[in-house]
């Protein structure tokens, strides 16, 4: 029986994120498993774990914003921007004031143009960066545009500082601590990374990996399964009728007024790429689809279909289909 859900793991330092989902799939038993967000070997915290049906949920979380807890250090540059690399530059740090890095921190608020680092799995002809890096050749890069919300320091024990980041996809808080540095002319490098939250899974509700092989051990790791459509709470929701089930269940666009047979939660004011989505409900509460919206025909599109309507699924298996 397929395993359908997300875990919220707390990935430990010093692992990777794809060897994190290995060890789930070994204990599950599900094939089809998969994280989403890289989580730098370096770094801790939140990393949610797609099973099954979830693995095709993973570009809405991985687009979701996260927060992080950054230590920065001052005055030393490293090839990887962060601790575990090499160092290659080193400066006195007397004369940095708390006041001149809050100044400085004003620049990296907001919409901003982000390089990425060489030391990243961005792949460029097929290969990643960090392959290059690793050959020593330089590969020209394109600044991307990321979002950083939140920006402020919790704690100046220079050359160390602690900084709250929340930000959008795509954002590399390596590459913000190297631009703090450059920007206060001392260079910088991320010293530790905590992910505190990604979507709406925050670092207090996770499990560990050994809290979790315990509950794989002693079957309650489904005290552990969050539901599909967690992350889609702000999306308008959409229920349907049998009929209406049977048409998105067949890969029909369709209409989808809203009546007393179809009713749509309120939108909220998100503006992003898929306020053009919905999810989609069954008479009896169960989560079947996302469907997107074709502008030019003004009909909704079954992007993704999860399950079989329980009508469908039970006949199925009196006729032992499985």
């Amino acid at each position: 029986m397929s395993i359908d859900g997300i875990i919220n793991l707390i990935k430990p330092r010093g692992g990777t994120s794809f060897k994190a989902a290995q060890i789930i799939r070994s204990w599950s038993g599900e094939q089809r498993v998969g994280h989403t967000g890289t989580l730098d070997p370096l770094a801790a915290g939140v990393l949610p774990i797609c099973l099954g049906q979830a693995t095709r949920m993973a570009e809405f979380l991985s687009s979701t914003s996260k927060v992080y807890r950054a230590d920065i250090r001052l005055g030393v540059v490293t090839d990887t921007y962060d601790a575990a690399g090499t160092i290659v530059a080193e400066k006195d740090i007397t004369g940095i004031t708390l006041g001149q890095v809050e100044d400085a921190l004003q620049s990296f608020r907001g919409v901003i143009k982000q390089m990425p680092p060489m030391y990243s799995a961005i792949k460029h002809a097929g290969k990643k960066l960090y392959d290059y890096a690793r050959e020593g050749v330089e590969i020209e890069r394109a600044a991307r545009e990321v979002e950083i919300t939140r920006l402020e320091i919790i704690q100046w024990e220079p050359p160390y500082f602690s900084v709250m980041v929340e930000c959008s996809k795509g954002t590399y808080i390596r590459s913000l601590a190297y631009d703090i540095g450059q920007l206060l002319g001392c260079g910088a490098h991320m010293a530790d990374l905590i992910r505190l939250r990604c979507g709406p899974f925050l670092i207090e509700d996770g499990v560990t990996l050994p809290e979790l092989q315990d509950a794989f051990r002693h079957n309650y790791w489904q005290d552990y399964l969050y539901p599909l459509d967690i992350h889609l709470s702000e999306w308008r929701a959409v229920i349907v009728d049998p009929a209406t089930t049977k048409s998105i269940e067949d890969g029909k666009s369709l209409e989808l007024p809203d009546n007393s047979v179809i009713s749509c939660a309120k939108e909220s004011n998100r503006v992003d790429k898929f306020t053009d989505y919905c999810r989609v409900y069954t008479t009896g509460g169960q989560f079947i689809a996302i469907m997107r919206q074709e502008h030019d025909s003004n009909l909704w599109h079954p992007e993704k279909v999860f399950f079989r309507s329980s009508i469908e699924s039970k006949n199925q298996m009196i006729n032992g289909k499985e």
